[in-house]
């Protein structure tokens, strides 16, 4: 079996380098429409997906695949489901519109209804996380790991917020009441890069009530090989397919789970 996930991650790893390369052919070109208001979609991300898909299909034609881009289907595979290759051909879309380099290709592999190979590839530094299940996690091909820090007072923490924030304000209202307990925290605007950096150590926990399973399949895999821990909001066993999730370094889970089911201090409202 390790034989076998070993040969899904380099997989993994060559088709994320692909879809990147397209991304970074379209820099100067695309064009720009709106999947929603606020939720921008690119040529760049249809034309990402396609070689990715394309690449993975001809490697294993019996495998399924679920992109984010092209009506994918979010329907969960039964678990006795071939496996299934999970591809977000850009995440961080509206960073990677303004030129802002904090975007990424990610996929995930998932067997048997569990997700066992991760990978997140950040084209504008040329790093590559990678992660099999019981291999570990790597950064370029060096072992990565989570933090130690076990105080909430001394973490760095990400979030991410909805592309549109109407409806959601308690967002801000969870983002004010960590802001009074952690060291600090971060909005990158790419959910794989969050999940990414909580598994090099980067960042100590994350968080989030608004995630599709393409954003997270990829840096899952990572957390947990790299020593971290993911889990529900409410601490139940992890599901891709629902929009909460939290990951750890493991020492901040329990504090982190108090801290979400204990529920965020309304912020009085800003004058306008």
């Amino acid at each position: 079996m390790q034989e076998e996930f070993n040969q899904y991650l380099e997989s993994a790893q060559e088709a994320a380098l692909r879809g990147a390369a397209v991304l970074q052919e379209w820099r100067q070109k695309f064009r720009v429409r709106e999947k929603g208001r606020f939720d921008l979609v690119t040529d760049a991300d249809l034309a990402s997906q396609r070689t990715i898909r394309q690449y993975l299909q001809e490697r294993f034609p019996e495998h399924q695949f679920l992109g984010e881009e092209e009506g994918a289907d979010t329907l969960r595979p039964r678990a006795d489901s071939p496996p299934t290759w999970i591809c977000d051909p850009l995440d961080g879309t509206t960073n990677y519109v303004h030129d802002c380099p904090l975007f990424a290709v990610s996929l995930g592999l998932l067997v048997a209804g569990e997700l066992v190979v991760g990978v997140v590839y950040d084209p504008s530094r040329q790093e590559m996380f990678s992660a099999a299940k019981g291999m570990g996690a790597w950064l370029n091909g060096e072992r990565i790991q989570t933090s130690s820090t076990s105080r909430l007072e001394e973490a760095l923490l990400a979030t991410g917020f909805p592309h549109d924030l109407r409806g959601h304000e308690d967002t801000l209202d969870w983002w004010c009441h960590f802001s009074l307990r952690a060291r600090s925290l971060r909005r990158t605007g790419s959910t794989a890069i969050n999940l990414a950096y909580v598994a090099a150590g980067r960042f100590d926990a994350y968080w989030g009530f608004d995630a599709h399973v393409w954003d997270v399949s990829g840096g899952v895999v990572l957390v947990r090989e790299a020593g971290g821990v993911v889990t529900n909001c409410d601490g139940s066993s992890y599901d891709p397919f629902t929009p909460d999730g939290l990951a750890t370094n493991g020492p901040l889970h329990p504090l982190m789970l108090a801290e979400l089911k204990s529920g965020p201090k309304k912020s009085a409202p800003l004058p306008c």
